[in-house]
């Protein structure tokens, strides 16, 4: 009887996430499967460069009462409904079931552009630039006063996003959260293993494979990770050592300008709408830990599927046992980087 060959590309395996540590379950053969559950608005919705009613939009009035600078570029604020409050007191308890303390911190909000209209990839040049730039400042002065500063944005209606403006959040706290505390350990157990950062490894031996690059520039490669959960998750990350944003020079800086703007792109044109994500910049943490374990990486996370109107869901066995994929890390890789860097919606190539 002939034995069947194994195929990453037809059949079930698990796969290990290095820096986290988690499996996630792959079934290519499932993408195959009939869809008659829930469907999205796919639509692109045109919007106004200026919004009177929107509460990011310059000059406007926003819903504490403050009113917004008239802003052109980039603008930050304290954020009005902020998940951290710096003023908060000291609490805790050690109870083994009831165990808490208490988490002070900073929450801001930051507007990329003055354009309500323009989410990343429909930026400039100049203006990505200014993203990039806020980013770091940002960085630079809550890194001083906080262990642990998380730069995030949540894209579109679909990802939980409470307002169409585009934006970003900042949120900065004394403790390492969870997700970014098991980081910290696995890649500092690599480099005492290895002698080499795992991300900048990492990104070695994916340069030589190929088979998961989705864009890459002089300074960045922007990839599909072999351990990737969410259908189109990517992971975009530096070629040379550079544990913090605040390491880059001004001409990663600005290539990283570039890169991020044709990544966004390409999501766009994947379904031809205004694709959702969360993505978030990690980095060695403001503490007295050695940062060179760290390769600063930024995840973004989509919820699309399999078309604009079909999202994954994380619930099920994901939610009970561990995350599971149907297309493939590779498959999705090719599909990202057969796009073109010319927005679908504009004339100019990136």
């Amino acid at each position: 009887m002939a034995t069947t060959q194994f195929s990453f590309s037809d059949h079930p395996h698990r796969r290990y996430n290095p820096l986290t540590g988690d499996w996630v379950l792959v079934s290519p053969h499932r993408a195959k499967r009939p869809w008659q559950g829930m469907t999205e608005d796919s639509h692109w919705e045109d919007s106004p460069s200026y919004d009177p009613h929107c509460y990011l939009c310059p000059g406007n009035t926003r819903a504490n009462g403050m009113t917004n600078k008239s802003y052109t570029e980039t603008f930050v604020f304290d954020n009005d409904f902020a998940a951290l409050t710096a003023d908060t007191p000291a609490a805790s308890s050690d109870d083994p079931l009831f165990q808490f303390a208490s988490e002070s911190g900073t929450c801001r909000v930051i507007c990329f552009s003055a354009d309500h209209s323009k989410t990343l990839p429909l930026l400039n040049q100049q203006e990505m630039y200014a993203v990039v730039r806020t980013w770091c400042e940002q960085l630079e002065e809550l890194g001083a006063r906080y262990p642990w500063v998380q730069i995030f944005e949540n894209k579109g209606a679909m990802i939980g996003c409470s307002n169409p403006h585009p934006h970003g959040q900042i949120w900065a706290q004394p403790h390492l959260p969870a997700l970014v505390a098991r980081e910290h350990a696995h890649q500092t157990e690599y480099l005492q293993t290895h002698k080499k950062p795992m991300l900048l490894d990492y990104v070695t031996r994916e340069l030589t494979k190929e088979e998961r690059l989705v864009d890459q520039s002089e300074h960045w490669v922007a990839l599909v990770p072999y351990w990737a959960a969410w259908p189109f998750e990517t992971l975009l990350l530096p070629r040379a050592h550079r544990p913090r944003l605040t390491d880059l020079s001004d001409a990663e800086k600005a290539d990283l300008a570039t890169i991020l703007q044709r990544l966004a792109t390409r999501y766009d044109n994947l379904f031809q709408c205004s694709f959702p994500y969360s993505m978030g910049w990690h980095g060695a943490p403001f503490d007295q830990s050695d940062p060179a374990p760290w390769q600063v990486h930024a995840h973004y996370f989509p919820p699309l599927l399999r078309s604009a109107s079909v999202r994954k869901f994380m619930v099920g066995y994901e939610m009970m046992a561990e995350s599971q994929r149907d297309i493939t890390p590779e498959q999705a890789a090719q599909q990202l980087r057969d796009q073109p860097t010319q927005h679908f919606r504009t004339t100019t190539a990136l």
